[in-house]
């Protein structure tokens, strides 16, 4: 895939300009507000909501909230910037531009469905990174979803653990019908065998760019110190953000808690196809709090959280993206990024859907 053109990084203006920018691009906000109210969207209903979310939580809790948010972009940015210079390491990356594609993502998976949030970073990178290529950037999502997929994993091992009877209530099918068990597992084992012929063509084209954005993987201090360190400090501090809105509400505030509410969060984004979770996150979260407190207090923390958060990364994101990019260059990289995002978006569905077919064939 050819990379797509630079854009240029910073506008040649002054920082109080661009300051001067920030503030036109709020006043034009609430301009498309109204807008927005006199053709039917309830963007008022949100902001009411969000407004509600606000004053329902005290100042104190708000603000050391948002602290932990922006914490917990920051590191994870941190991550990524590690990651990016060991894969280009002739590009010169700053630390700057990649946090501000990652906020940018944080923003977008808040309001768009199917991650394009993330998609739309990897596009950003391939833009601002010279050398860099679309395989080569995907394989560095990889090497930084390894801490994730084994934190993930932790939480979803201690919830299984922490219920009574959870061995017997799953594994009771397997010691009934150990016969058919077997059939599915090799069955399965066939399957995921037949699929990697068939894939692994395509591999050995993109694993020459592939494996340069998992250079960091070859030095193991350098992965510990620059990845895994800061992607732990921006999983705590998402810890943190949990625990102090579970606070506001006064709902108990234990391991076991924030546990399960960092367990749902992730099972609601994993099922559901609405931006954020909306609607499945609340409902998951206010059964994993059943046992500490009522429905309605659960669902307000949910929603609060998850609206006050929302509108903080957006905010985190849209300054960023000014200050660093410039209004035009910004513009411009992150819609060309969206649009190229929803296009490979459809093209993976696609390719899905063919494997599928061919699969079952």
């Amino acid at each position: 895939m050819s990379t797509a053109p630079e854009p240029p990084l910073v506008e040649a203006s002054s920082t109080g300009r661009r300051i001067m920018r920030v503030a036109l691009w709020v006043v034009g906000l609430v301009l498309v507000a109204g807008l927005c109210q006199l053709l039917g969207i309830d963007l008022r209903g949100w902001i009411s909501d969000l407004w509600d979310s606000l004053s329902s939580v005290a100042v104190g809790y708000l603000v050391l909230g948002l602290v932990f948010q922006t914490i917990q972009t920051v590191l994870t940015a941190v991550a990524w910037v590690a990651i990016l210079r060991a894969a280009y390491p002739e590009d010169g990356i700053k630390v700057l531009p990649i946090l501000t594609c990652y906020a940018v993502s944080v923003a977008l998976n808040g309001v768009l469905p199917a991650n394009l949030g993330t998609l739309t970073m990897l596009f950003m990178f391939t833009a601002i990174i010279a050398r860099a290529t679309f395989a080569g950037i995907f394989a560095g999502y990889l090497v930084q979803k390894i801490f994730f997929t084994v934190a993930g994993a932790f939480v979803y091992l201690y919830l299984f653990l922490s219920v009574p009877g959870s061995f017997d209530i799953q594994l009771g099918g397997v010691h009934d019908h150990w016969g058919l068990t077997l059939v599915i597992g090799l069955g399965a084992a066939f399957l995921l065998f037949v699929v990697g012929r068939i894939l692994w063509g395509w591999v050995k084209k993109l694993w020459a760019q592939a494996k340069q954005g998992g250079a960091i993987l070859a030095r193991p201090r350098d992965y510990f110190l620059k990845v895994f360190l800061p992607s732990l400090g921006g999983y705590l501090a998402k810890f943190g953000v949990i625990a102090v809105f579970l606070a506001a509400y006064s709902i108990p505030v234990t391991f076991h808690t924030v546990m399960t509410v960092v367990g749902g969060n992730s099972l609601a984004n994993v099922t559901s196809v609405t931006p954020g979770g909306v609607g499945v996150n609340q409902a998951i979260n206010a059964a994993a709090l059943s046992d500490v407190t009522d429905t309605a207090t659960a669902t307000a923390y949910s929603l609060s959280q998850q609206l006050i958060t929302t509108a903080w990364n957006i905010l985190f994101a849209v300054v960023l993206v000014v200050l660093v990019f410039g209004w035009s260059g910004g513009k411009e990289l992150v819609s060309t990024s969206y649009g190229d995002a929803k296009g490979k978006a459809v093209e993976m569905k696609e390719s899905r859907r063919s494997k599928k077919e061919a699969a079952e064939s």
